[in-house]
């Protein structure tokens, strides 16, 4: 059970914070709720308490966790590529990953997407699924790791700088 001021992640949304615990009636049945605040956006949430674990809120990840994930992001040697996939099936398979409860799914996509980038032009769906993965994966682990979101982000971005440059060669060739 999560305490109130707890910060903890809700998927797709990301971190969150558990503001209070309430009772309301709900078709003549009181059930008990956890009311988060997501703090990169400031929606309210109403998560019942019963059922938290099966929608997937859980704790911030540990600061050991959120190294590995850095680690999982430098390594690129699990990359897969796209081969035999088209845009709209990876579409739906990183939109139902960044809907884990497991941040090392969430960070599998961002990598993905920026690996994808080095050879082709993302979709604007997929930029969308880039922006919406480097936003959840930099701020949990600026949490984690105790750091600004920012330096985060920027650190993120000097592991796929070989690709951020190449994409952006490929823009000044199109133009």
């Amino acid at each position: 059970m999560f305490r109130v001021n707890e910060l903890v992640v809700y998927p797709s949304q990301g971190v969150g914070r558990v503001e209070r615990i309430e009772n309301q009636e709900i078709g003549g049945a009181v059930a008990e709720f956890y009311i988060v605040r997501i703090l990169s956006n400031n929606v309210t949430l109403m998560v019942p308490v019963k059922n938290a674990g099966n929608v997937g809120l859980r704790p911030v990840c540990s600061k050991r966790s959120g190294q590995h994930i850095f680690e999982s992001l430098r390594d690129r040697s699990d990359f897969t590529g796209y081969t035999g996939q088209n845009w709209n099936r990876r579409y739906r398979e990183y939109s139902e990953k960044l809907k884990s409860s497991d941040l090392a799914d969430v960070a599998y996509v961002l990598k993905e997407l920026f690996l994808i980038g080095k050879d082709k032009e993302l979709s604007f769906g997929e930029r969308r699924l880039l922006e919406q993965a480097m936003g959840l994966v930099s701020m949990e682990l600026a949490y984690a790791l105790n750091r600004e979101q920012e330096n985060v982000r920027t650190d993120i971005g000097a592991m796929f700088k070989d690709v951020l440059e190449n994409q952006d060669k490929k823009k000044a060739k199109e133009a």
